[in-house]
């Protein structure tokens, strides 16, 4: 009996705890095992964790949308045109169609208008100044011609039965525009009506005293060429243009017979003078110019046009380079010459 007891003690019960064990061997093989993966783990977390973030998948990140921010005061697209639409439909609303004024005045019920609507219309507008007072916020003048309905656009301007005129006048309006949320525009007033834009000086520019066109200047060929392809649509453009030069003829061409009138040159008064000696032009020699040219039109009347054109030199003889934006300017102030003459 002492020998079976013994016996039973070295062996242990079937279920212990929820757990299904064999023998004391095969328990602490268990142990074993389970130790040893608890460092393989411990061992491999780490590089687990880092062949985890290599291969995570990138992610795209939207970008950012773009806020379009409104023009400055020299870029008068926004508030400008803004404006002109404003003065239109000011011009042409009346008495019961105030509404036809909330998509520029956010405040239209408080506005009462007592003249008929319809009784002119804007023929022509234009903003002629955009003066920025804050941010965000512009005076703009507008240009607008002023047609009675009922006018034609050939009667003139003389006044009618109370001092009205009778044909179309050239009136000028202020209209204040602000920025809101957005950038959405909006007119914070009415459009007062002003007086014309005072005038500025004309700008001093850089060229000598315009003359004939020489029939010796190696030029005038050139010119002459140029301007009947260009505007009159007489012969090849290429053959005029320097090389590298992209130049497209006006098209359908508006004149049928071109004239270059006069001439004016930078750096002299004597332009083509250096050429007259019959001494070989060479290469890569410039010459600024201001070409005042008379256009033919089908119907013969006659238009005076100016061109400020750039030409250099090549094989001989002259190449239109570039035919610029706007002539030249003097480096002088504006009242230079008249103090000059003055004294």
């Amino acid at each position: 009996m002492r020998r079976r007891e013994e016996h039973a003690e070295d062996v242990l019960p079937a279920e212990a705890g929820g757990w299904a064990l064999g023998s004391l061997g095969a328990a602490a093989n268990a142990v074993t095992v389970i130790r040893r993966t608890a460092w393989a783990l411990l061992v491999a977390g780490p590089v687990l964790a880092g062949w985890a973030l290599v291969s995570r998948p990138a992610v795209t990140v939207p970008a950012a949308p773009v806020r379009q921010e409104q023009p400055a005061a020299g870029q008068p697209a926004g508030p400008g045109g803004f404006a002109e639409l404003f003065v239109s439909a000011y011009l042409s609303a009346g008495e019961g169609t105030e509404e036809s004024l909330a998509p520029f005045l956010p405040n239209t019920r408080e506005v009462s208008l007592a003249a008929d609507p319809g009784v002119q219309r804007a023929q022509e507008l234009a903003a002629v100044r955009v003066r920025l007072v804050s941010p965000g916020y512009w005076s703009v003048t507008v240009a607008a011609r002023v047609v009675p309905v009922g006018a034609t656009d050939e009667k003139k301007a003389e006044p009618g039965p109370g001092g009205v005129q009778a044909g179309p006048v050239l009136r000028y309006f202020e209209v204040p525009v602000r920025t809101g949320a957005g950038g959405a525009l909006a007119a914070a007033t009415l459009p007062a009506e002003v007086g014309a834009p005072l005038s500025g000086e004309a700008p001093l520019l850089a060229y000598g005293q315009s003359v004939p066109v020489r029939s010796t200047d190696p030029a005038a060929q050139t010119l002459a060429g140029f301007f009947a392809a260009y505007l009159a649509g007489s012969g090849e453009l290429d053959r005029y243009l320097s090389p590298g030069t992209a130049l497209a003829a006006v098209s359908p061409a508006p004149y049928t017979q071109v004239e270059v009138a006069q001439l004016a040159e930078v750096g002299t008064n004597d332009p083509g003078s250096a050429d007259q000696h019959g001494a070989p032009v060479p290469d890569g020699a410039r010459r600024q110019l201001l070409v005042d040219i008379t256009a033919s039109d089908a119907g013969g009347q006659k238009r005076p046009l100016t061109y400020a054109v750039t030409i250099t030199a090549r094989d001989g003889r002259w190449e239109i380079a570039s035919v610029e934006g706007a002539p030249v300017l003097s480096k002088e102030p504006a009242g230079a010459e008249k103090k000059e003459t003055a004294q």
